[in-house]
């Protein structure tokens, strides 16, 4: 074996810099050069050496460079050497996971890049011999033929010869690609019986919080007490719909994680059920998941009590990576991308932790590396699942996660999840046709987001694009090359057995023709006068004809929102989308929306006629059903019901409900929010514009009381952020009013008895820890202004800074003036939205890179966690108000209490806490709050922690005092910052 794995001859290699690259030339001298002096010699060079290629082909104002790369990858490198293993994609981040000498890492050069190399390249070597070692060398010889850049160096390192042949006896490379065979099988066991229902004390959670801490870790008071009142969730509840409703407010640094954890785990294990957490944003529950090695240290142990639980969609498909890799096996031995992809795909399925493909244990810069798109082609897609007749059902990593929650004692999921399983067993009123048994336990962290999420679960959405996604369901792809089945081809091994279903099945397949038809978003554009043709162009009497009731309700709803906003200040010419109410509508709007419910109620009928007897299948024809064929009926009913039947259901009381006389009276407070939205979505041409009709509920927490709140015994609410402080005299009816406002907010006021309150301060000392500043200088209006404040704050700080805003274009706007003078301050900048990185990976490399600075919007704001000196500095572009859309407009009148303007106050102190929280993450931090808005009212500024004190002051005063105040950190930490 040999110790240094050969790389390519002469390979060189590069770190983007700016104005002078660092460069390893293949005469193996370091220089520096330009990017232009880079370009210019790449032609000549063999292939080099980097870290993340579309985004130095980007840095070197390259286009993306082809699949397979040319280039030398490090990223890739690492994926094939560590599996299902995470890094940040910079050259310090890889060497900090691969455990490089620290002291090479703080300013690295080119030279590092070839070590790396050598480092995975080693680690691969390791494994030759073993039955991994076989899988890899077969996989590495594979993509050799693909054209990987790495494959003649890691089938060196793997003994393989430069022949080209494979030693006998080893697997063959297009076997080494079918993961799926290799995939253990899941086995069902008995149903977990009903949880018991005994309590948990408030001193057995803080014994058992203690215990999880272990000797010598800080005492937090307030964490205990955090705990101690989260037992009282966990009580048994002594009447149906009357859940204990904890609401439990806990600043930042609490601790409120294991808080909780300390009394779900105890409940779980002393009753046998599972306790479900929920959160809003993917980096909690990443974050949820490494405290809890705390309480099961063993990895093993851990994966057999705790879940993670997402969406379908997010999961690895092995049919549709089965299909994948046949189509890049049929293309031969030539150079494709894509077979590589999925060859790494395939290493990382045999160690993924629960086959989660975004979030999980798949690193986020991948599909960068790979494209998107082949992700979205092996995932799992919406309704396409056909369970039980799949040929790899047993070994399906979504059906491994389903069947570990149902024995799980604690399910991290996120509230989208949670609520659909709840209305879904609402709606199934039986626990054996749910993916999951129904939780009678939940802890809703980052509670402040449970209307949002509520709103966008309950909604209802009658669009081009769901109505055709729902043909394309019940029919197929219709002459499209997919997967796409139809339901008569996901049915046809019922057909056989089941011959009755056949008829309601060809009737809902006629009636579903009234559905948007292939090409109905060009046929909308065409009508449109804007961009169709004029009556009198040639060829206007070949207009094409709109073909179905949807078609022409959606032209009709299309006309509606383009004569209402187009050349509107509020309309379409600002944004790419524009929206507008339903009422008054036209009568031909009335009509179109008549002709498409008799449609849908015809669809309807034939549907309920074929769940109907494969429901008497189930119960009549018991004798000859084995259990594999039991599943697919039940599995075909579910399906059904929630794919088809539930939109349609949804559909058409909505439709039903239009009237074109049926204007609500002034001051009525209605149920629902109705309005049209004309949008373009990605990947559309202009001129084509998905259209639809939009339901909200005017107060969504409503539907998440009665079908998530009220069936469950317990719901724990917990925020940094329930309440809204409004900095008014601390009496006791502004205390009251800021509660019984957290309860609006959660849903609390819905229940039959009153919520347990209570709220723990922060541990930290943000008069010492922090400063805030208002900038009263900078013009808002003014994108030259605003990009040189962010420059001056962001070199004040020396970089770990995180830069917010209310707009992606402001925000590429700053990045496009300022990327080029902070790099050349030694200042990496990053944005969402401008690199070719996911969320997660930008905050990955802005924890390693101790001076990198973030560009981000609201998914920053929120449930970010970057502690220590990695984070010092967050400026907020200006007063995050919340959009006035339809939606808010309504809201603000009729659930503000009579006042608007604090209802829109209240919003925007609650992002300002969270955006505040972002920066104090623990005793140790230092760090400053910077507000780029004049027109920041006092009355906002009690959205800051109790002792920020908040100055107004000039740009040039505030980066002196930034400078000073974090230079002093420097002093007592002993890091420099810049």
């Amino acid at each position: 074996m040999p110790d240094t794995p050969p790389l390519p001859d002469s390979a060189p290699a590069i770190i983007p810099r700016h104005g002078a690259w660092s460069v390893l030339t293949p005469e193996g001298e370091i220089v520096s050069m330009t990017a232009a002096d880079i370009r210019r010699e790449l032609p000549q060079w063999p292939a080099i050496m980097v870290i993340h290629a579309p985004a130095t082909a980007r840095r070197l104002d390259l286009p993306p460079p082809p699949r397979p790369c040319p280039w030398l990858d490090l990223l890739e490198l690492f994926a094939f050497a560590m599996p299902a293993q995470g890094t940040p994609p910079t050259a310090r981040g890889l060497g900090m996971t691969l455990g490089i000498d620290e002291r090479r890492l703080d300013r690295p050069e080119a030279d590092l890049l070839p070590d790396l190399a050598f480092e995975m390249l080693r680690r691969i070597s390791r494994s030759r011999g073993t039955p991994e070692g076989g899988i890899k060398a077969a996989l590495a010889w594979r993509m050799r033929q693909a054209g990987w850049a790495w494959g003649p160096s890691v089938c060196a390192a793997l003994g393989l010869d430069d022949a080209g042949r494979l030693p006998p006896g080893m697997i063959q490379p297009n076997e080494a690609l079918k993961v799926w065979t290799r995939l253990p099988r899941w086995e069902d066991t008995a149903p977990r019986p009903a949880p018991a229902a005994q309590p948990v004390t408030g001193e057995e959670a803080r014994a058992h919080l203690r215990a999880i801490l272990g000797e010598g870790a800080e005492h937090r008071p307030a964490q205990e007490a955090f705990s101690h009142v989260a037992a009282q969730a966990f009580a048994p509840r002594t009447a149906q719909g009357d859940p204990h409703m904890v609401l439990a407010e806990a600043g930042t640094g609490t601790g409120k994680t294991l808080g909780y954890v300390a009394p779900a785990s105890i409940w779980s294990r002393r009753n046998g059920g599972a306790v479900w957490i929920s959160t809003y944003t993917r980096h909690l529950q990443r974050q949820i998941e490494s405290e809890l090695a705390r309480l099961f240290p063993d990895p093993v142990q851990r994966r057999s009590h705790v879940v993670v639980r997402k969406g379908r969609e997010n999961y690895l498909c092995l049919l549709n990576m089965e299909e994948s890799v046949n189509i890049a096996l049929s293309r031969g031995q030539a150079a494709d991308g894509s077979l590589i992809g999925l060859a790494l795909i395939a290493l990382w399925a045999a160690h993924t932790h629960d086959g989660d493909l975004y979030g999980g244990d798949l690193p986020g810069w991948f599909a960068d590396l790979f494209g998107r798109g082949l992700l979205t082609g092996i995932a799992d897609r919406r309704g396409e699942c056909i369970h039980g007749a799949c040929p790899h059902y047993q070994q399906c990593l979504v059906e491994h996660s389903i069947r570990r929650a149902r024995t799980a004692d604690l399910v991290i999921a996120n509230h989208a999840l949670v609520m659909s399983q709840a209305a879904w067993h609402a709606l199934d009123g039986s626990d054996t046709s749910n993916e999951d048994h129904t939780p009678t336990r939940y802890i809703m962290d980052e509670g402040h987001h449970i209307a949002q999420a509520a709103d966008s679960a309950f909604a209802l959405e009658l669009s081009g694009l769901e109505a055709a996604e729902l043909r394309r369901w019940l029919l197929g792809a219709e002459g499209a090359r997919s997967r796409a089945r139809g339901l008569r081809r996901r049915l046809e091994d019922l057909l056989v057995h089941i011959p009755r279903i056949e008829l309601p099945l060809d009737t809902a397949l006629m009636a579903a023709r009234a559905l948007p038809a292939p090409g109905w978003s060009a046929r909308l554009a065409a009508h449109d006068p804007a961009h169709g043709p004029q009556p009198d162009t040639p060829g206007a009497t070949d207009e094409p004809v709109l073909s179905n009731p949807t078609e022409l309700l959606l032209h009709e709803l299309r006309q509606q929102v383009l004569a209402r906003t187009q050349g509107s200040p509020e309309g379409g010419q600002r944004r790419s989308d524009s929206e507008c109410d339903l009422h008054p509508m036209p009568e031909s709007l009335h009509l179109a929306a008549q002709g498409l419910e008799r449609a849908l109620r015809r669809l309807a009928e034939p549907l309920r006629t074929l769940v109907a007897r494969l429901e008497e299948a189930l119960d009549t024809e018991a004798e000859w059903l084995d259990t594999p064929m039991r599943e697919r009926i039940a599995a075909a009913i579910r399906s059904i019901r929630r794919r088809a039947l539930a939109r349609v259901d949804g559909w058409c009381p909505m439709l039903g409900s239009m009237r074109a006389d049926d204007t609500p009276p002034d001051g009525a407070t209605p149920q629902y929010i109705d309005y049209i939205r004309l949008d373009r979505r990605e990947g559309q041409n202009p001129g084509e514009r998905d259209v639809g009709l939009y339901r909200h509920w005017l107060d969504p927490t409503i539907p998440f009381a009665s079908v998530l709140a009220a069936p469950a015994h317990g719901v724990l609410i917990t925020s940094a952020t329930l309440r809204d402080e409004t900095g008014e005299d601390d009496t006791h009816d502004n205390a009251e009013r800021a509660w019984d406002a957290a309860e609006a907010r959660s849903g609390a006021i819905h229940l039959p008895s009153p919520a347990i309150r209570a709220s723990f301060p922060s541990p930290f000392d943000y008069a010492e820890q922090s400063r805030a500043y208002i900038i009263n200088d900078v013009a808002h209006d003014d994108p030259a202004a605003l990009a040189g404040a962010y420059r001056t704050l962001f070199m004040a700080s020396g970089g770990g800074a995180l830069g917010l805003f209310t707009a992606i274009s402001r925000l590429r706007e700053v990045y496009r003036r300022i990327v080029t003078p902070l790099e050349a301050a030694d200042l990496p900048l990053f944005a969402q939205h401008v690199d070719p990185m996911d969320n997660a990976t930008l905050v990955d490399i802005l924890r390693s890179e101790r001076n990198a600075c973030l560009l981000g919007t609201d998914a920053m704001r929120d449930g970010v966690d970057v502690p220590g000196n990695a984070l010092r500095l967050v400026a907020f572009e200006r007063v995050p108000w919340p959009r006035p859309d339809i939606l808010h407009r309504e809201r603000r009148i009729h659930l503000s209490g009579g006042a608007p303007g604090r209802y829109d106050d209240m919003i925007a102190r609650l992002r300002l806490r969270q955006a505040f929280g972002r920066l104090i993450r623990s005793r140790q931090d230092r760090g400053v709050f910077v507000l780029l808005d004049r027109r920041t009212p006092s009355r906002l500024l009690s959205a800051f922690p109790e002792g920020v004190m908040v100055r107004r002051l000039g740009l040039s005063a505030a980066a002196r005092e930034i400078t000073g105040f974090l230079h002093a950190q420097d002093t007592i930490a002993g890091v420099r910052t810049h």
